[in-house]
């Protein structure tokens, strides 16, 4: 199976405009997380999927130059670009990952994937928005569907948050067993579901519950906390998420730094969309 992983990345965000090229000890973001999922195992090929605005001219010119597969679609439909760069790439299995995710772990995605490639799940995840729970630090987002999944949610998914973030569509409706699935490790377990569209769906858990942390970056002050965790690393990126969980719990005031930042909801759609 042909397993791609499309990280998804554009300057003109709403929070923090132009966050995907901003310097991490040295590196941009965009860097970091291509740099760390790429030694995901289980993927095939890695690829940036920005969009055809003018603005991300400057994300497909930093591809080009380090040599990452870049595929330009559009800038609102995420969905459409996600599809599109799918079909373009001869994807069987796709993962999405977000360029404001530096600190993606590659062992995360790979226990991912597995729940796709090797128990024939539709669609995996490690998160899902309230009204269900994760146990994973936010900034570790993993999602993962197969083409076939992908191609029905492209073509029948008619609401902008379904377009905007991508897989919405896929779980909508998931009622998940209450038998669970130990994986890999017995700090690892999986649920596993089905949703309102008859589509198979397996969320992958950790425990202990960490997922009240925040380390992603949407805003200056999540930025800043980054930066502290690879000032920490000397400046490198192959540290895994236990070491940052370990990090952050010798030194609890590196969690303040973005502790007042409100997560965005599943249903928020950036209001400067013009597209259907």
């Amino acid at each position: 199976m042909n397993v791609v992983g499309i990280i998804q990345a554009r300057m003109g965000a709403s929070r923090l405009p132009g966050k995907v090229l901003m310097d991490i000890e040295g590196q941009p973001m965009l860097a970091r997380v291509y740099a760390r999922a790429q030694r995901a195992r289980t993927l095939g090929l890695l690829a940036v999927a920005t969009t055809v605005d003018p603005s991300d001219d400057l994300v497909a010119d930093f591809c080009a130059g380090r040599g990452y597969p870049c595929f330009r679609g559009s800038m609102h439909d995420v969905l459409d670009r996600y599809y599109q760069a799918a079909k373009f790439y001869a994807a069987d299995v796709i993962v999405r990952i977000t360029a404001d995710c530096p600190v993606i772990d590659p062992l995360v995605v790979d226990e991912t994937v597995k729940l796709v490639t090797n128990y024939q799940f539709d669609f995996a995840c490690n998160r899902l928005p309230p009204p269900f729970t994760r146990t994973f630090p936010i900034g570790l987002d993993v999602e993962v569907c197969t083409f076939a999944a992908l191609e029905r949610a492209w073509k029948e998914a008619g609401q902008k948050f379904h377009r905007e973030h991508v897989m919405p569509f896929l779980y909508e409706g998931v009622t998940f067993s209450r038998n669970t699935q130990h994986v890999s490790s017995d700090s690892y377990f999986v649920s596993p579901g089905v949703s309102s569209r008859n589509l198979r769906i397996a969320q992958l858990h950790t425990r202990p519950d960490h997922g009240s942390l925040r380390w992603t970056v949407d805003t200056p002050e999540d930025l800043d906390f980054i930066r502290q965790l690879y000032r920490r690393f000397d400046g490198r990126d192959d540290f895994s998420w236990q070491d940052v969980l370990e990090l952050t719990q010798k030194e609890p005031d590196l969690m303040k730094i973005n502790a007042d930042i409100r997560h965005k909801t599943l249903t928020e759609i950036d209001e400067r969309s013009t597209d259907n």
